[in-house]
């Protein structure tokens, strides 16, 4: 099938303006780069501005992985890794470790990152200071005086209400003392392993047509307070059920018939390498 498009599927012009926004992206990491976002064969808000990242990125001897979720298997996952084998012929893999390339939607793998790999996350809402101010006009405006009060009064009315921050996912990040970012819907768990990572980080909103990036070893700190520190979901004295790993994100698993609670890893392939599950590399296909 990949035959009868362009490799990678877009055209080359606009993977040209597609890596311009990017490059521009990684020279001011956490800064909203507009792109003109292209009609893709998925609908809008199902990661469209991670796959048009991925597909301008990608190249014949890349090796790919797409998770949503923690999972290699979902179908929004599936789907999106099999349009992209399709019309590049890639390597598709779950190891993390494998992977040149990775696509994700709302996690970052557990494995951390090296600075031989690309991470694309998928963002549906790129804008942090969406919630209090609808008008874009304005936002920009307080992105250039670096006026996040809001952001951290955002914060400050969930501490007098509930005693603690609530953003159980999305919550703000401050990149190099500069930018408040929306780091995509990921949980708590995942907004250190943001800080200084080695890999490079790509973030794409394909229906707010917006790209932004946090280059290897930035600086990145969630919004918090001094008596109230940022502090991630609290997995403590909990494990997986499959594989016993702890300190790494969980899912709650309620037992229908008996009502038992359990945890077993969100990240996939993470659990299955542990168990020593053999996962399959899927090798791009003719068609």
């Amino acid at each position: 099938m990949h035959k009868r498009y362009n490799f990678a599927f877009l055209d080359e012009g606009s993977k040209r303006e597609i890596r311009r926004a990017s490059l521009k992206a990684v020279c001011i990491p956490g800064y909203q780069v507009p792109f003109a976002s292209r009609e893709m064969p998925i609908g809008r808000g199902w990661g469209t501005g991670g796959l048009q990242l991925t597909l301008s990125l990608i190249g014949p001897n890349d090796v790919l992985k797409v998770i949503d979720q923690g999972s290699d298997a979902s179908v929004n996952a599936l789907n999106i890794k099999k349009l992209i084998a399709l019309t590049t012929n890639v390597e598709t893999v779950e190891d993390t470790h494998q992977a040149t390339l990775i696509q994700s939607r709302h996690r970052i793998p557990e494995v951390p990152l090296t600075k031989d790999q690309i991470l694309v996350l998928q963002v549906p809402t790129p804008e942090p200071l969406r919630a209090f101010e609808p008008r874009e006009a304005i936002t920009k405006k307080l992105h250039a005086h670096k006026d996040y009060t809001g952001a951290w009064l955002m914060i400050f009315e969930q501490i007098v209400k509930y005693n603690t921050a609530t953003t159980g996912a999305d919550h703000p990040v401050l990149v190099h003392d500069r930018y408040v970012m929306a780091p995509s819907p990921i949980p708590r768990f995942d907004n250190p392993k943001m800080d200084h990572n080695e890999a490079l980080i790509l973030l794409g909103a394909g229906r707010e047509k917006k790209i932004y990036a946090l280059p290897p070893y930035t600086k990145v700190k969630s919004i918090d307070f001094e008596d109230y520190p940022f502090a991630i979901e609290d997995l403590s004295n909990k494990s997986c059920r499959l594989c016993g790993a702890s300190g790494v994100y969980l899912d709650e698993i309620i037992d229908e018939n008996t009502g038992e609670r359990s945890y077993q890893c969100n990240d996939t392939s993470y659990c299955e390498a542990r168990r020593g599950v053999a996962q399959v590399v899927e090798g791009g296909q003719d068609a």
